[in-house]
């Protein structure tokens, strides 16, 4: 039987188009059987603001991995947990460790089966998915112009829903809104307006009946209420018709929220839960609860995509208009293949291909290769926003 012998850890730092350089770690797992899985620890650039030491990084996986077989994924993502367990945050950067390897290890076994990642995860149901572009927050009402022209660009690339982060400047989320809608009418919806955690739920409830008046298409209304305030979401539920989504990070929350009936839609991602193992059983338990999910993102590149385009085309309960935009964000990536939108959609990997369907690019490692995730001269505000721009 297969089994691991090595483990590879790149750091690379991709600017976004904003300016903004996120870091990223890409892994490769080797085995005795000639195989390599690829996986990726998605933008490790949030806060808290602490960075992870690579070496000493990969040394503990190594102790972890080292001689298992890749297909005892519930074994190896026990061990895992149990060494970078979850904290009830939305950013542990201990999910971003997890997930990596949890998506090598699915590349692994599903190119050991000669069989695409989505066949492992129990096959596919559909071969695309409806993807949002992301707005982000205002600051200024001077940027609303900049904002409307990244509409305007992305429509004519086939993008016509948008994800809007609010809640910073109110009046230059009005005045952006009204512009959509006088400038685009019906041919642009936003999806949501996603608060990041940024207010009280009382003061959420102002702000989206400022914003509701704007009737474009909204689906839901995203993290209204503080990390972890149940109770505020379960009370901003009751008060509003539109559906409360909220990002499961543990599974310990996701059980508070569906004690607590506090949301509609859980908003699940491998990189804050931990991996495509564990994303599963957050949609599985979606679905015994009898509430829809929506498939998040935290900007990764095309690995990261990759993956979660297997895992959204092989559920059932995707309901609305998902987030995974990440590789459009970016000047670059690091392979040879990056994944395909087309239309406003994320469509996954040739079923055919095996694994992931991604391949790396040896020459783009090297080139946006990095020493470290250090934080150099980045300032809590560039984080909170994804600007180079250091104006405060």
């Amino acid at each position: 039987m297969m089994k691991i012998t090595d483990l590879e850890l790149h750091a690379v730092g991709i600017p976004r188009h904003t300016g903004f350089v996120n870091k990223h770690v890409i892994v490769r797992i080797h085995t005795d059987e000639g195989l390599t899985g690829i996986g990726e620890m998605s933008d490790f650039s949030h806060l808290p603001l602490y960075s992870v030491d690579l070496h000493d990084l990969k040394q503990g996986l190594l102790s972890i991995l080292l001689g298992k077989n890749p297909f005892d994924l519930m074994k190896i993502n026990k061990e895992l947990t149990d060494n970078f367990p979850e904290t009830m945050y939305y950013y542990e950067k201990g999910s971003f460790i997890r997930n990596g390897i949890d998506n090598a290890l699915h590349d692994l076994c599903a190119k050991y089966l000669d069989i695409s990642v989505s066949d492992f995860l129990g096959g596919r149901v559909k071969e695309k998915i409806k993807v949002c572009y992301p707005i982000f927050r205002h600051r200024f009402l001077e940027e609303v112009e900049s904002n409307l022209d990244v509409v305007r660009q992305k429509l004519n690339q086939g993008f016509d829903v948008f994800r809007l982060y609010v809640g910073k400047n109110l009046d230059a989320d009005e005045e952006f809104l009204s512009r959509v809608k006088e400038e685009f009418g019906s041919r642009v919806r936003i999806k949501s307006y996603d608060f990041s955690h940024l207010l009280n739920w009382k003061d959420a409830h102002r702000a989206i009946k400022r914003l509701t008046k704007y009737d474009l298409g909204l689906e839901m209304i995203e993290s209204p209420a503080p990390r972890n305030d149940f109770d505020g979401l379960y009370q901003l539920r009751l008060k509003t018709d539109y559906p409360i989504s909220e990002h499961v990070w543990s599974f310990k929350q996701q059980q508070e929220m569906i004690k607590k009936d506090a949301i509609d839609i859980f908003n699940i991602s491998p990189v804050f839960i931990g991996g495509l193992t564990s994303a599963k059983k957050a949609a599985y338990a979606a679905e015994v609860a009898s509430k829809d999910i929506v498939l998040g993102t935290t900007q990764e590149l095309s690995v990261g995509t990759a993956a979660m385009a297997h895992l959204g085309c092989s559920l059932t309960n995707i309901n609305h208009t998902s987030d995974p935009t990440g590789p459009e964000l970016y000047v670059g990536d690091v392979v040879q293949n990056r994944v395909t939108y087309k239309d406003g959609y994320l469509y996954a990997p040739d079923r055919t291909v095996k694994g992931l369907g991604i391949e790396l690019d040896e020459s783009l490692l090297a080139k946006y290769q990095v020493p470290d995730l250090s934080w150099d001269n980045v300032s809590v505000h560039q984080l909170q926003d994804r600007t180079a721009d250091t104006t405060s």
